[in-house]
């Protein structure tokens, strides 16, 4: 009783709107799942456990999620201080439709170049949604947050709720995160070659690549084309404009409310939506 009492409490203490927004973040963070909008999108189930995925297809992913994220790397830490470009959400659909259309129509081969281009595209529509949530775009922590995005997407289904939660994957990135930001403001530089920096590009490599193998699994259909090519890059780029709403969301609320009590407000949430016949909190 006294749990259910001071659950409520902290629910009644967000605003209804905030509640709300948390809400939609839960829904993005912990059941979006880039494996299943292309399912949809396809209309046929792939392969996309990892030990389906060949493994040269899964060798090309972690090669190509490992240069993707060292240009995004650049990109970010390079545009901190810049004066902040509108965004330009159709001209970055229409250029990352482009670049899956190359990839789809020439194949596997394509891919490993295509990637680092669609990645940087994603990463101008992470910035936008960071910006919209009223983060600090020229805070190195800001910039880092965003590369964040491309790990908190990467959940290997084989992974237990537990292990793969938002939570949970801010939680193992949380060290390196504050490492890598102390360093570029200590030093004043953003060298990306800092063995701080590339730690922290291999953790979020290490999920970004689930996700990139099951583009490459996708893209790698023969029959797909440069038609089918387009479609599984606009999902890519819809994916993690999604974890990004939902991750710039909470980091919002945690600045209003404190950290404490949006992760308890989320749990409950998250509990809820994976569980929807279990007891509800009395009023």
């Amino acid at each position: 009783m006294t749990e259910n009492a001071g659950t409520l409490t902290l629910t009644q203490e967000l605003a209804n709107a905030d509640r709300e927004a948390l809400g939609r973040a839960v829904d993005a963070l912990e059941k979006t799942s880039f494996a299943g909008r292309v399912t949809n999108l396809l209309g046929r189930q792939i392969a996309f456990a990892s030990d389906a995925i060949p493994e040269r297809l899964r060798n090309s992913a972690a090669k190509g999620a490992n240069v993707a994220l060292s240009a995004a790397m650049s990109a970010a830490l390079g545009s901190l201080g810049a004066k902040a470009v509108p965004a330009s959400p159709r001209f970055h659909r229409a250029a990352i439709a482009a670049s899956g259309a190359f990839g789809g129509a020439l194949g596997l081969a394509a891919l490993p170049f295509e990637l680092p281009t669609s990645t940087i595209l994603m990463l101008r529509a992470i910035a936008d949604a960071a910006r919209a949530e009223g983060e600090d775009m020229a805070d190195p922590e800001t910039a880092l947050a965003c590369l964040e995005v491309f790990a908190l997407g990467g959940r290997a289904q084989a992974d237990d709720h537990l292990d793969s939660s938002y939570f949970a994957a801010r939680a193992l990135l949380a060290r390196s995160m504050t490492q890598a930001s102390r360093y570029i403001l200590d030093k004043g530089v953003a060298d990306e070659a800092a063995p701080v920096l590339v730690k922290l590009l291999s953790k979020i490599a290490a999920r970004f690549g689930v996700v990139v193998s099951q583009k490459f699994a996708a893209q790698a259909i023969p029959i797909i084309g440069a038609m089918g090519g387009a479609a599984v890059n606009l999902a890519f780029l819809q994916h993690f404009e999604e974890i990004a709403k939902g991750h710039f969301t909470v980091r919002r609320l945690e600045r209003i409310y404190g950290a404490e009590l949006v992760r308890a407000e989320y749990e409950r949430m998250a509990a809820k939506a994976l569980d929807p016949a279990g007891p509800s909190t009395p009023a």
